[in-house]
């Protein structure tokens, strides 16, 4: 399936939150970003946050760790699986299961990205979080979604430019 496909087929509902970008880099680079542990630390999650360990397994079922820090240093750690991937145009992940098919205590969303050539080496990006129930949906959009995994694809797309 292309990534045009895949961003056409994919049907948003109104338990989604969605960021859409144009970013100036190829979506090869961005894949790499998205699964590469040592890259990740570099623009995953908000400036000044960080994150700590980034452990990734990334295929259909393969288990992620990624444990966020705040500005004081406490850490979030963040269990997840991998539901499909699909090379340079589609990452599923989900914290429903914490590794292989083990149910997690709360599942708050499954994270999709969508990947698509754009003109001239550019790709549009859509991240879609998508939860179980509003409730989970609004307090990720107070959370501060938009804000937050905005400034997330900047400082992807400034990481990518520089691969």
């Amino acid at each position: 399936m292309s990534s045009t496909t895949a961003a056409a087929n994919e049907t948003i509902t109104d338990l989604d939150l969605v960021l859409k970008r144009v970013l100036n880099t190829s979506k090869e680079k961005i894949f790499k970003a998205w699964t590469t542990p040592e890259l990740m630390k570099q623009w995953f999650v908000p400036k000044p946050w960080t994150l700590s360990k980034v452990e990734t397994d990334v295929r259909a079922g393969g288990r992620s760790l990624v444990v966020m820090c705040d500005p004081e240093g406490n850490e979030y750690p963040n269990k997840g699986v991998y539901l499909e991937v699909v090379e340079n145009e589609k990452i599923v992940f989900t914290d429903a299961y914490t590794e292989a098919w083990i149910p997690s205590e709360k599942p708050f969303f499954t994270g999709i990205i969508l990947l698509e050539d754009a003109s001239d080496g550019k790709t549009n990006y859509t991240a879609i979080a998508r939860h179980w129930k509003a409730e989970d949906r609004e307090a990720h959009e107070k959370m501060g979604f938009h804000e937050g995994w905005g400034k997330c694809a900047e400082q992807l797309e400034e990481l990518c430019q520089t691969l």
